[in-house]
């Protein structure tokens, strides 16, 4: 079971009608009980890094997150979701984020339009990656975002060009995370979410 976390923060119904496109049942929730029993959380979010860790605290869902990864089930943060994975923030502050990968959410200074919106090609990091299964080298996705994460590199399965080198999609042990909007990236975006879902079988 693939449980969309509510926190009051993303686009929720859109994230899940994608997962539905690619074949699989989500519900959304934060009810405590659905959440433990949750083969997998995805972690939407739009907006700004600061408002979402408040609503994530407000929402009583970070020791349900720790404890779902510390069981070894999986995580797939989306977007503003992949960000809140990182150490802290730099979005209007400095502002912590759930620790779960190391690294920080930077501003992008670039000498190209900021936010970055728009297709971008994938630039496989890790191509032996499951998650990449079944898509192609080079295929596009669809970015909106205006910080991006400096990870390890050793975390990085993909990432994009726009002015600098940006991760796409990000790994560490069962978690998992997208830049991009997969729902939104057409049939590579269903694609990955395929995979991703093919990860439990």
């Amino acid at each position: 079971m693939h449980v969309i976390l509510d926190y009051e923060v993303g686009n929720l119904a859109s994230v899940a009608r994608g997962f539905k496109r690619a074949g699989m049942e989500t519900i959304i929730s934060k009810d405590p009980a659905v959440i433990q029993r949750a083969e997998s959380l995805i972690l939407p979010g739009v907006g700004a890094f600061e408002d979402a860790m408040i609503s994530l605290r407000k929402s009583n869902l970070i020791p349900l997150i720790e404890a779902h990864v510390q069981k070894g089930k999986y995580l797939l943060g989306i977007c503003l979701g992949m960000q809140l994975l990182f150490e802290k923030s730099f979005e209007n502050g400095v502002f912590e984020g759930l620790g779960l990968m190391r690294g920080t959410i930077d501003y992008m200074n670039i000498p190209l339009k900021v936010p970055h919106m728009g297709w971008n090609e994938l630039i496989f990091n890790q191509p032996n990656d499951k998650i990449l299964n079944r898509i192609a080298v080079n295929d596009n996705v669809y970015f909106v975002h205006s910080y991006y994460a400096n990870a390890d590199k050793a975390d990085v399965v993909a990432y994009t060009n726009y002015g600098i080198d940006m991760p796409a999609i990000v790994k560490k042990g069962n978690i998992y995370g997208m830049q991009f909007h997969p729902e939104k990236s057409g049939i590579v975006g269903l694609n990955l979410l395929k995979a991703y879902g093919a990860l439990f079988i």
